[in-house]
């Protein structure tokens, strides 16, 4: 049906009517006192919802460029970085960190696998790296890392801790000052229910101690340039106006169910989700629940069924979009996302749909226990 299009996919993700309102709003100057007083309550509340008391950079740009804001502010041509790789978004880390030069060694784990604290701690015992970068909830996999417990080592080793929070921030539990997480980045269309556009990251003081040490560090992403604007309520360059518009009526909606609720919330659906996608036999990537990222589910297709035939019938009968799986992964897993501005009434749609599409493809299963299974755990 024209214009009723629903993604299921990792990002972006769908937007409240009332956030697309606001930006559809008439740009204003982003130099005049007006923007000012709205970019005060923006960077007050992601600080709310990065759970942080250090200040919280706003770049115009993806995800991807807060995790170059990240690096380039703090590696320097030689450096000894070690990334922590569950996936593509992980590898993406020790991509940009040897773009600027640094030496990059590798904990690598099997798609849909975890790191293993104990290797982290094997690992810095053997030599010092300056960084250690690492991916909270891996996107192109659904698996998550136990940040709390990794960047405690970290920082016992005395290395930086840099974490890919793109799909986790305002959808799953993160602390970085009370787990010590040094640098944390996010982007703006996963939970905070706006379009793609924005990036977020907050850094504390030990990884400012080291930003002092960079000798070339990024222009456009320069963490003092973003550190005087936002003290000023400004931005260093020209503010992707309307997107903030957005942002403050998606940050207005976060503090409303309260970060408490939205984490509950995700952490139910996903549940619910891959619950459901057991009971109609299908196969899991990541195993372990309590490996399991609340934002996105990756699913292996039947047999004899084609990840591409899964992911156009999801489309054409239903106008939901589930996405595919990336690199080696691509054909082999597709992707299912519970992350941002979904509900209970999404989950049984999407459980349900998927059980029709299945069937119309040749899969032979209980017809309607994905669904059942669904409902039974949302009356819990």
């Amino acid at each position: 049906m024209k214009d009723k299009n629903f993604l299921m996919i990792p990002g972006p993700t769908p937007v409240p009517e009332s956030v697309l309102l606001a930006m559809a709003k008439h740009p204003i100057g982003h130099r005049s006192s007006e923007f000012s007083k709205i970019l005060e309550e923006v960077y007050a509340n992601l600080k709310y919802v990065f759970q942080t008391e250090n200040d919280v950079f706003m770049f115009a740009s993806s995800g991807t460029g807060a995790m170059d804001a990240a690096i380039s502010n703090l590696v320097n041509e030689g450096d000894d970085v070690l990334s922590l790789v569950l996936g593509n978004f992980g590898n993406r880390w020790a991509k940009i960190a040897a773009g600027y030069g640094a030496n990059v060694d590798k904990i690598t784990v099997n798609a849909g696998e975890v790191i293993n604290p104990e290797d982290v701690k094997n690992k810095l015992a053997e030599k010092k790296y300056k960084i250690v970068t690492l991916t909270h909830s891996e996107t192109s996999t659904g698996a998550k890392n136990d940040v709390k417990t990794i960047c405690q080592i970290i920082r016992d080793a005395g290395s930086i801790s840099v974490v890919d929070g793109v799909t986790s921030v305002s959808a799953m539990d993160v602390k970085p000052d009370e787990w010590g997480i040094d640098v944390l980045v996010s982007g703006s269309q996963k939970g905070f229910m706006i379009p793609p556009g924005l990036a977020f990251l907050t850094a504390n003081e030990r990884a400012w101690k080291v930003h002092e040490e960079c000798k070339h560090p990024s222009f456009y992403f320069s963490w003092d340039a973003h550190r005087k604007s936002v003290r000023e309520n400004s931005t260093p360059y020209t503010a992707a106006v309307n997107l903030i518009f957005a942002l403050q009526e998606a940050l207005r909606r976060i503090k409303e169910e309260g970060l408490e609720n939205i984490f509950a919330r995700h952490e139910r659906l996903a549940l619910g989700l891959r619950h459901s996608l057991r009971a109609m036999g299908l196969e899991l990537l990541v195993k372990d629940d309590k490996n399991a990222s609340y934002s996105i589910t990756s699913v292996l297709p039947p047999e004899g069924i084609s990840v591409p035939d899964i992911r156009s019938h999801m489309t054409k009968d239903f106008d939901i979009v589930v996405a595919n799986g990336q690199n080696e992964l691509k054909d082999k897993i597709f992707r299912m996302g519970t992350l941002g501005f979904v509900s209970d009434r999404d989950l049984l749609t999407a459980v349900s749909s998927l059980e029709t599409v299945l069937a119309r493809l040749g899969y032979k299963f209980d017809v309607g226990i994905g669904t059942k299974t669904a409902i039974e755990w949302l009356n819990k």
